[in-house]
């Protein structure tokens, strides 16, 4: 389980395929501290250290994962949020995020807001999509508030810390970004009858 507290970006330095597999190699301030094993969120996407090296750490990532996720597209030199699992006793800062990306969804604007930036972003509405006002969504691993919540859009705001220390900094209207929607809310629809 993870918060969508980013603990910091991470620079990819590889990419290797294998059959249907992507190896990513990641070099972070965090890479010297993980283990062989220990599961990572790389841009919301929850993925197992296969490989250590001085700075660096790897990851794979398989075809269902690709086919659902923007890790597909990276490039050498692009950057990925990070964050390690949750530990038991810690502060819940964000909002509970499993690390299962939902689908991709696409941005829609960015606008400048005098020190703030404001982001649209669409997506495929379904019944496990549930987006509300003021509710918690996890973009690119990051747990943000949703506002001007429709059908197939929403917004959220970024303050200039978030902008600092996150990958949001280098997303455009075009650009694909992983979204997972709220775990409590996916449950919720269910329990009411909308899942199929």
């Amino acid at each position: 389980m993870f918060t969508g507290i980013i603990e910091g970006m991470g620079r990819i330095v590889a990419l290797t395929r294998e059959a249907g597999n992507l190896h990513l190699t990641v070099e972070s301030a965090i890479s010297g501290e993980l283990k062989i094993d220990q599961s990572v969120a790389h841009n919301g996407v929850c993925l197992t250290v296969v490989g250590l090296q001085g700075q660096t750490h790897t990851v794979t990532a398989i075809a269902e994962t690709l086919s659902k996720t923007n890790l597909g597209s990276l490039q050498i030199n692009d950057t990925v949020n990070l964050e390690r699992c949750t530990r038991v006793g810690d502060r819940l800062d964000g909002h509970i995020v499993q690390g299962h990306v939902d689908q991709t969804g696409t941005c829609v604007s960015v606008v400048e807001q005098n020190g703030s930036w404001l982001f649209t972003f669409q997506y495929s509405p379904g019944p496990n999509h549930v987006v509300v006002e003021k509710g918690s969504v996890c973009i690119n691993g990051i747990s943000l508030t949703a506002f001007n919540a429709n059908d197939n859009l929403f917004s959220v705001a970024i303050i200039p810390y978030t902008w600092q220390h996150t990958n949001m900094q280098h997303v455009r209207a075009g650009d694909a970004v992983n979204l997972e929607f709220d775990i409590i809310g996916k449950y919720v629809a269910r329990m009411m009858g909308f899942a199929s």
